[in-house]
């Protein structure tokens, strides 16, 4: 098969950025969407053109790396399926291909469709842990936990920070992927010690990255890999409410608990 590819292209940070199109031929469609831009770059090195530069790891459709907004949207047009999990079948013969990075303000372009997810990393840096050591894994599974929350933890916790939910929303919001750390800790009895402060912390860290506010559209959830489910942001926001209403004033004494 034969297709044409939009691509986006910026040289660096501070670079206006343009599109620029690229025609490929004879493509598997039995290529995964990175192994067909491997081919592309294969040319454009040989012709002395510099190739496209985009994200990629485990190609597993694991780490989340290699998100591309692809005809619009994050991750292409299958559903629940990382860019490298895409296939080239999932495209006609002679299709025109727009590509482009993940658009948000907190996601600055390092260079084409490479963007800096680090806000990510700092927004768990601040709470997404837990300081009650559980021991080795036997003691760590002797402590009971209701199946419904291990199954929700479970659920919240495939979530792979890829930034899917924030490149589909129309105000590039977070809070899927916040929703997501904060709820898997949340759910178990491991992470109650931290769980007020975890709650406030990571919203605060989000919000000063410059993510935008949840309006709930619910592109979030349409986008994600993963299928992490809205109900978490429900749940972080009882959270949320639950832990300013018992945050203790300065000076004062312990608030009631929760």
């Amino acid at each position: 098969m034969n297709v044409t590819l939009r691509v986006w292209r910026q040289k660096n940070a501070y670079d206006p950025g343009r599109f620029v199109v690229y025609p490929v031929a004879d493509v598997s469609p039995d290529m995964s969407f990175l192994e067909m831009l491997d081919v592309l770059n294969e040319g454009l090195i040989g012709k002395g053109e510099e190739p496209i530069a985009f994200d990629h790891d485990c190609r597993e459709g694991i780490c989340g790396t290699c998100g591309l907004v692809i005809d619009g949207i994050p991750h292409g047009p299958r559903g629940a399926t990382t860019t490298c999990q895409l296939h080239m079948r999932a495209f006609e013969d002679r299709a025109q291909i727009t590509i482009e990075p993940w658009r948000a303000a907190a996601f600055p372009v390092v260079r084409d469709l490479v963007v800096d997810r680090s806000a990510f990393d700092r927004i768990i840096s601040v709470g997404g842990f837990i300081s009650a050591p559980t021991g080795s894994a036997p003691d760590g599974n002797a402590l009971p936990v209701p199946k419904t929350a291990s199954d929700l933890a479970m659920d919240a916790a495939q979530c792979i920070g890829c930034g899917a939910c924030v490149a589909a929303c129309p105000n590039a919001s977070a809070m899927l992927f916040v929703a997501a750390k904060v709820s898997h800790l949340g759910l178990l009895p491991q992470g109650q010690p931290e769980r007020r402060e975890r709650v406030r912390k990571m919203v605060a860290r989000m919000d000063a990255e410059g993510f935008g506010k949840c309006t709930n559209t619910l592109e979030c959830e349409a986008a994600c890999p993963k299928t992490i489910s809205v109900e978490f942001i429900a749940r972080m926001n009882r959270d949320y409410l639950v832990a300013s209403l018992l945050e203790r004033p300065e000076g004062k004494g312990a608030g009631g608990t929760g």
